[in-house]
């Protein structure tokens, strides 16, 4: 199965009724595709926002990534042995914080910062990739290690933003060598089924054999699967949910608050613009993460690259 390819029926756990197709239950990346998709997403949302600096900065970061995926070694992954018995445990394949991570990752790191010149960047942002630059390997690791646990000290932040960049590089690489019909949704259908990680939003699709259904995408591999709708991806609830918005806005993006949990998660509506990208969206409506923030909810899980804030 090629870069890219949905898996086949056989490894959903439901069945079509009625002919009724049933949603593909994961779509593995592509990516140079992935990462293509981002920076022009980022790009063309930077024009006339009030972010447009950053957004431009963090669609520079997107293309570098596409960069440096196209041209990083061969990453190997999971043999088809190790894949089964991952699944048949139910658990990911490529676990975050378990997989023992081939050094090639840290090729990545250096090719991203390459792509960037101390020059030209703020003083604080060139003295973070100064530093990273003096770290050793052994250092670096570690510095993985406590990202992917989610253990980053506060002067480690900056160091952190790159360290994320490079492993959505490096793990996005990995889930794009796995065979998608040998997988196997979480029991916890919030995490992805390739990582284990959290996503950074959901897409409700307008197109395809199944307009309508949901998938969450992941914030690490970049691996899309389904999601029930009106479920709450945190708690799995669905009594208390409630979609919010800002006033006047073209209701692209939304808030999907839970009560239960007091959580909220990012819903993206392929209806209202079909270019939308879970990714770039994300990033691009901050002002919605501080309206239900500011109103109680906390966000269900932090976007790798935000961790400064």
């Amino acid at each position: 199965m090629r870069q890219g390819e949905a898996a086949p029926k056989g490894a959903w756990t439901g069945a079509a009724v009625g002919g009724v197709k049933a949603p593909e239950p994961l779509i593995l990346p592509d990516p140079a595709a992935r990462f293509a998709r981002t920076a022009a997403r980022l790009a063309k949302l930077a024009d006339g926002h009030p972010m447009e600096g950053w957004l431009t900065f963090m669609a520079e970061v997107s293309e570098a990534q596409r960069v440096v995926a196209e041209a990083l070694p061969h990453c190997a992954g999971p043999d088809e042995a190790q894949v089964q018995v991952a699944v048949e445990a139910r658990i990911p394949p490529i676990a975050a914080d378990g997989w023992r991570r081939h050094p090639v990752w840290q090729e990545s790191l250096r090719a991203l910062l390459d792509r960037f010149d101390p020059a030209l960047l703020p003083p604080a942002a060139a003295s973070v990739i100064a530093d990273l630059r003096r770290r050793d390997s052994g250092a670096t690791e570690a510095l993985a290690d406590s990202f992917l646990r989610g253990r980053v000290d506060a002067d480690d932040a900056g160091a952190a933003f790159w360290i994320a960049a490079a492993l959505q590089v490096y793990f996005t690489r990995l889930a794009a060598g796995l065979r998608a019909d040998s997988l196997r949704l979480l029991e916890q259908r919030g995490l992805c089924p390739c990582c284990g990680s959290t996503p950074s939003a959901a897409v409700i699709r307008a197109s395809g054999q199944t307009p309508g259904a949901r998938y969450l995408h992941c914030s690490l591999c970049s691996t899309a699967w389904n999601h029930p709708r009106a479920v709450c991806i945190t708690c799995g609830d669905s009594r208390t949910l409630a979609l919010r918005g800002i006033d006047g806005d073209s209701g692209t993006v939304r808030a999907e608050t839970c009560e239960e949990c007091h959580t909220y998660a990012k819903v993206l509506y392929e209806a209202k613009d079909t270019g939308v990208d879970p990714y770039a969206d994300d990033l691009a409506s901050l002002a919605l993460d501080l309206m239900v923030s500011e109103a109680g909810w906390s966000r269900h899980a932090p976007n790798p690259l935000l961790l400064m804030g």
